[in-house]
């Protein structure tokens, strides 16, 4: 079916791409297309087999001639969804944590995204989690040789003690990963922002300006908003799915009602809020200066860590501005700006200033080797780090009395970590792993 151009006959040589004919099998005069063959000798190639790679010329009637060839061959059928990743793994050139990384890396829509994606694909996150497994085989190692040797045959006195202090050091470190506030599980499906406020604030006018389109109905008229409207979008490299929310006021009407119960659920279920204000409503003078009154049903879904965007600054003066910011740190809200989305007034800083909000609330590091990446980015790698947690923390509570004890939990807590890169029992969620990969992967 492939027929070089030149040295007809010959095996391709591995690893060149070369120019060839595309025939049909049963009729060489017949040819398909003109195009690039690549032979990889397995197992130096991707699935560890012998594969050859056809680039053709991308009409559609060439790949479906030569896919109807391809099928009448014996012993050949099209790929299932991600069977070539999957003969990666089980060829290893692949671990289970870089087969997830290079299925994100396929659907990353921001930088966030495929930063935290490369760390897996590229192995980054197979070594981290390698790392602890070893040194709980070296505990163990030092454990099984008290139980092998006893105390008295050539062991180095303190074994038990040392296999101890390190695995205290091990359970330090994997209770630091788990207390990571879910960052990486957080970007690699969508920071969930809820902006809230009263109604007539500007909320949808802020989801339109971060949407640069028309995507809210924005009118004087109070209660407009009646429902979530959600969009995801890219702030700063970070995907972020914006939900603008009902006006939070009381009201008799019924709809309106329900439009507002969504908003707080959805301000309470949210990673991050932003609450938009209007500044000249806000701002009051009071006898004993000039004060924030804030719309009632506000204050109990305002948070130290929520973001408050102080809108209509054109209606106000400059001095306005620096009082209403400052009453704001005042109130331990330090993460405020002062814009108006109508004239674009302050938009620039605001916009900025958010992103960089975003950027400290989710903090990735300068690069995928940063310690301050995130390692867990799913849910299963979470469970698996708290199973080996919870036998760490039996093993330290295991006499020294009870060395098999210890050495057993020991090794249930590297199993759970191997279970995180798939050298151990993942059959079960292998399908599930490849079912959304494309075909051609």
């Amino acid at each position: 079916m492939v027929r070089p151009h030149k040295n007809k006959g010959v095996t391709p040589e591995p690893w060149r791409m070369e120019r060839c004919r595309i025939v049909k099998p049963d009729n060489e005069s017949e040819q398909l297309d003109d195009g690039l063959a690549v032979y990889f000798r397995g197992p130096r190639s991707f699935t560890t087999e012998d594969v050859v790679e056809l680039h053709l010329h991308s009409g559609r009637a060439i790949i479906s001639s030569v896919l109807a060839v391809l099928s009448q061959l014996p012993f050949c059928r099209p790929a299932e969804a991600g069977e070539f990743t999957r003969r990666a793994f089980h060829g290893g050139r692949l671990d289970l944590t870089q087969v997830e990384g290079l299925k994100d890396l396929i659907n990353a829509e921001t930088e966030g995204q495929r930063r935290i994606a490369m760390m897996a694909a590229g192995g980054t996150v197979r070594a981290r989690f390698e790392e602890l497994r070893s040194g709980i085989i070296g505990c163990l190692a030092n454990v099984e040789a008290l139980i092998d040797f006893g105390e008295g045959e050539d062991i180095e006195e303190g074994v038990y003690e040392q296999a101890r202090s390190r695995a205290q050091d091990l359970l330090a470190a994997i209770q630091t990963h788990l207390k990571d506030d879910r960052r990486g599980e957080i970007i690699r499906s969508g920071v969930r922002l809820a902006i809230f406020g009263p109604p007539n604030a500007g909320k949808s006018s802020l989801l339109n300006f971060l949407a640069q389109r028309e995507a809210a109905i924005v009118t004087p008229v109070p209660g407009t908003t009646r429902d979530i409207l959600e969009l995801s979008l890219d702030i700063g490299g970070l995907p972020v799915i914006v939900a603008d929310t009902a006006g939070l006021r009381i009201t008799d009407d019924l709809v309106e009602s329900i439009g507002i119960e969504r908003a707080q659920n959805a301000v309470r279920a949210a990673d991050i809020s932003l609450c938009v204000l209007s500044l000249p409503e806000v701002l009051v003078e009071t006898p004993e200066g000039p004060s924030l009154m804030m719309p009632p049903g506000l204050e109990t879904l305002i948070a130290p860590e929520t973001l408050f965007l102080f809108n209509k600054s054109d209606l106000s003066s400059p001095s306005a501005h620096q009082q209403v910011l400052k009453l704001a740190g005042a109130r331990g809200q330090h993460s405020a700006w002062v814009a108006s989305l109508s004239s674009g007034e302050g938009t620039t800083d605001f916009l900025s200033g958010f992103a960089a909000a975003l950027h400290d609330r989710f903090n990735l590091g300068e690069d995928e080797f940063s310690a301050e990446m995130p390692l867990i980015t799913r849910e299963r790698h979470r469970v698996h780090l708290e199973s080996a947690r919870r036998f760490l923390q039996a093993f330290l509570d295991t006499s020294p009395a009870d060395v098999v004890l210890g050495a057993e939990e020991l090794r249930y807590a590297a199993q759970a970590l191997g279970k995180v890169s798939g050298l151990i029992d993942v059959e079960d969620i292998l399908d599930a792993v490849f079912k959304d990969f494309c075909i051609g992967k």
